[in-house]
């Protein structure tokens, strides 16, 4: 195994994990893998395909990871690699379809499945192996904000049940259940790695107000090593601080899902050749990013579960060497993400009104503009119209939202209560996931103590990228 691995990778020895995810696929099994953040998850499903010769079909929830994982795929000379998204024009994404028996390795969106043309290719090409990128969205988001990743049970079994391969980084036990209800695995194997990353240093900063937080972060800036992340909720807050950062000379640029793609392109590989320093954004930016040498991600709004603290964190110190996660916190911060939860879920009257619209053949985009819901309102009532037949739709509709709603405010809470800790936060985060601490780091967090000198944020280097293989790094197909 490891002859193959040098081979084709340039590696010498597996990671922790790896090799026993990849021996169970090779079984045929489906399987459930939890990896830290970092880990190389992906070598988990592309090295069977050059063991078994068989074609990988990947699900990717966001078109900057699809990318990066298509690029990194390409850089080490594997050149059948490719994703059908929204960054192809229909001439291109006709042809791509067309010459689909041609690629190894192909990247959808779980948007992309609700198409029969991609579906009959997919079915008559066949596929070896079917992997669900981020499987913890599959519960995490739901109808709230990815309802197609709720379909993935029944695309597998119109694909022949291929052997399936759900790839996570932070999934409770019962998360993983229901997973696998969702993808519909029988008799599957998982293989649960630690969710501890010892080389990121822990640290909270309680803040007074909004404004000694806006300060703090341009101080955090100046004195944490780059290259870094400051995540945010909120899209106008993200502009402004990216602006008043450029203003102290910090490389650095804004990255949300408003952001044109073609520029949400280049700041993602700016970002990755050292040419920014900083990256501004939701948390539509990082996710699988290949970018091994990131120092320091900072929060400035309070994430909405510890799931989603520890999979943006994650982006720090995939080189192993040590890096650093802070969270600014002000008062009443969790308010925040307790009332985007509440505003989400529709009124009784309004579920009640949809249900006779909806049943009356009304367009759901008439009745989204009379009803006044918002595109996550629509969606899940969309969902859950087309899925869940009963006779008191409307107040079984109320309960299970409200139910959402409920698990959402436990998730808020879990993530104040590793804000509010007196003890170990790396402990704490450790226990939500059913796990115990092995042995202290050294810089561990900073309620166990950490190193007050810090280093100076330097630019890094630019790296010098040869012209083919930068236009490499633009292209989608061949």
């Amino acid at each position: 195994m490891e002859e193959l691995l040098k081979e084709k990778f340039g590696y010498h020895t597996f990671r922790a994990g790896q090799k026993e995810i990849i021996r169970t696929i090779l079984k045929k099994q489906d399987t459930i893998a939890m990896l830290p953040t970092g880990t190389g998850k992906s070598l988990c499903y592309q090295y069977p395909s050059y063991v078994n010769n068989e074609r990988v079909l990947i699900i990717s929830p966001l078109l900057s990871l699809m990318q990066d994982q298509v690029d990194q795929i390409k850089l080490r000379g594997e050149k059948r690699a490719a994703a059908i998204n929204s960054f192809l024009n229909f001439n291109e994404k006709k042809h791509l379809i067309r010459h689909l028996a041609s690629y190894r390795f192909i990247f959808l969106s779980p948007e992309m499945l609700s198409s029969a043309e991609v579906l009959n290719k997919l079915k008559e090409i066949g596929i070896g192996l079917l992997v669900i990128d981020e499987a913890h969205c599959i519960s995490q988001w739901g109808p709230d904000f990815r309802p197609d990743y709720l379909k993935l049970g029944s695309f597998k079994r119109a694909l022949g049940n291929p052997c399936t391969l759900a790839l996570t980084a932070t999934a409770t036990d019962e998360i993983r259940q229901d997973i696998a209800l969702k993808l519909e695995l029988n008799d599957w194997k998982e293989w649960v790695f630690s969710v501890n990353r010892p080389n990121i240093a822990l640290e909270v900063k309680q803040l007074e107000d909004s404004l000694e937080k806006e300060r703090k972060l341009i101080d955090e800036i100046s004195s944490n090593q780059a290259p870094g992340i400051v995540f945010f909720s909120s899209k106008k807050k993200a502009e402004e601080l990216q602006a008043r950062a450029a203003s102290h000379a910090v490389r650095s640029a804004v990255y949300h899902g408003d952001i044109e793609t073609e520029q949400r392109i280049l700041i993602q590989q700016q970002f990755i050749t050292g040419q920014l320093d900083w990256i501004f954004a939701t948390n539509a930016f990082g996710m699988g990013i290949n970018k091994e040498n990131i120092r320091t991600v900072i929060h400035f709004h309070m994430p909405s579960s510890i799931e989603n603290f520890l999979q943006e964190i994650g982006r720090a110190g995939r080189d192993c060497e040590q890096a650093r996660a802070v969270l600014l916190y002000s008062n009443n911060d969790a308010a925040i993400p307790l009332q985007l939860a509440e505003i989400e879920k529709p009124a009784l009257f309004q579920i009640e009104t949809f249900h006779h619209l909806y049943s009356a053949g009304k367009p759901p985009e008439t009745i989204q503009q009379e009803l006044m819901l918002s595109d996550t309102q629509l969606r899940v009532l969309l969902y859950y119209a087309e899925h869940k037949n009963a006779h008191s739709w409307a107040y079984e509709m109320d309960q299970l939202l409200e139910s959402r709603l409920q698990k959402k405010r436990r998730q808020v809470l879990d993530l104040k209560s590793y804000i509010d800790t007196k003890g170990c936060r790396r402990e704490t985060l450790l226990h939500f996931f059913g796990e115990e601490m092995k042995e202290k780091q050294n810089q561990c967090c900073d309620r166990c103590g950490l190193e007050e000198t810090k280093i100076i944020s330097r630019p890094e280097k630019p790296k010098i990228i040869h012209w083919k293989d930068r236009l490499n790094l633009l292209l989608v197909g061949d």
